[in-house]
């Protein structure tokens, strides 16, 4: 293999794909990267099993090849180096990089024990916005379950419903929904959160589609000259939808800055309780106590427009979270009772809706 490519092209890939190469897995090959020539491409490669990401970048081939590097070396030397064209030259698996003032060399493995995942053969495609896909997951994802005793949590549903699709997360404390687009196609899958936020790195503002193509085990998702693959975890996503109140006998309409102000300031003094604070809704005010037996307390309060009136106890982490995904300037505030599911939606955002569960005060 001899090639030339830029640093910044190789960099960017590197950076790309690195995340995936697992230094805690016992196989050491998957602490490597795979470089390998396409046609007139550099291919940059990395797997955990569970995902892989490749990242094709332009370069001069003179002689094909492939072979694999250590990625924490191979990403930290590369990303050191100074903008430059540097060239690329395989002999006996040690990879001579060089430019006009650095000579290096980087001992590699062969290429052939680099595992492969299952290329997907007959599969389901379709093509989604980039923009409103991103925006979708990052609005989700964070409501994933880290607890690998629940793995079907531990996933983002993308499923269809009525003939739009959407996309869904939830630990069971608190569930975040957002419908995306029509969809005729029955659709049903469940990502592990962390390929969704591998995604939500690979994908920029200046692509423009992401596409999608899946079968039972796996989907692969395309985006520019990045493709990751991933396994999908297998079991029923919870029908959630069975969470969601139809009406709400107290509503609070606020500024989102005003609500995820007050919150800030409350999670503060709900450190000792684990994060634990009270809502009181009344007239045309919303207010948030939270109590540090050793260090004192605090309300604070935003004027709100008001239906009904009443309290509850949250999580004063999931609501910050939650009122972090809007974008909007205004947010509803509505529950039904101490123990009821509370949400938080917006007009301006109306395909959005988030629930977080109460706590027992």
């Amino acid at each position: 293999m001899k090639l030339q490519v830029t640093q910044e092209n190789l960099n960017k890939a590197l950076t790309t794909v690195a995340r995936v190469a697992n230094s805690r897995n016992p196989l050491p090959i998957l602490n490597n990267i795979l470089l390998k020539t396409v046609d007139n491409r550099l291919s940059v490669a990395a797997t955990n099993l569970d995902i892989a990401t490749t990242h094709f970048i332009g370069s001069k081939i003179s002689t094909g090849g492939a072979i694999t590097v250590p990625a924490r070396l191979m990403q930290d030397f590369i990303g050191s180096l100074p903008e430059s064209v540097l060239d690329l030259e395989l002999e006996d698996n040690k990879l001579h990089i060089t430019t006009e003032k650095y000579r290096s060399t980087i001992n590699g493995t062969s290429a052939e024990e680099f595992p492969v995942m299952p290329k997907i053969s007959d599969g389901k495609k379709w093509v989604l916005p980039a923009k409103n896909f991103k925006k979708a997951l990052s609005q989700v994802v964070f409501a994933a379950s880290s607890d690998d005793a629940r793995p079907i949590l531990t996933g983002v549903s993308i499923h269809t419903h009525g003939g739009y699709l959407y996309i869904a997360a939830t630990d069971s404390y608190r569930l975040a929904q957002k419908k995306l687009t029509k969809q005729s196609t029955e659709t049903g899958l469940l990502v592990p959160a962390t390929a969704t936020q591998d995604l939500l790195r690979i994908i920029t503002d200046q692509d423009d589609e992401v596409s999608i193509t899946h079968d039972d085990q796996q989907a692969q998702f395309m985006v520019g000259d990045v493709t990751l693959v991933t396994r999908l975890i297998e079991g029923n996503y919870p029908d959630y939808r069975k969470l969601i109140p139809k009406s709400f006998a107290t509503t609070a309409q606020v500024k989102l800055a005003d609500f995820l102000n007050i919150t800030k300031v409350s999670s503060l003094f709900a450190r000792e309780s684990a994060g634990s604070i009270t809502i009181k809704v009344e007239k045309d005010m919303i207010s948030i106590n939270s109590v540090a037996s050793q260090l004192g307390e605090n309300t604070a309060q935003a004027t709100a427009a008001v239906t009904g009136g009443g309290e509850v106890t949250l999580n004063s982490r999931y609501l910050i979270d939650a009122l972090g995904a809007f974008s909007a300037e205004e947010v509803k505030f509505c529950f039904n009772g101490k123990l009821e599911p509370c949400v938080l939606k917006s007009e301006a955002d109306s395909d959005y809706i988030h629930i977080v569960m109460p706590l027992r005060s």
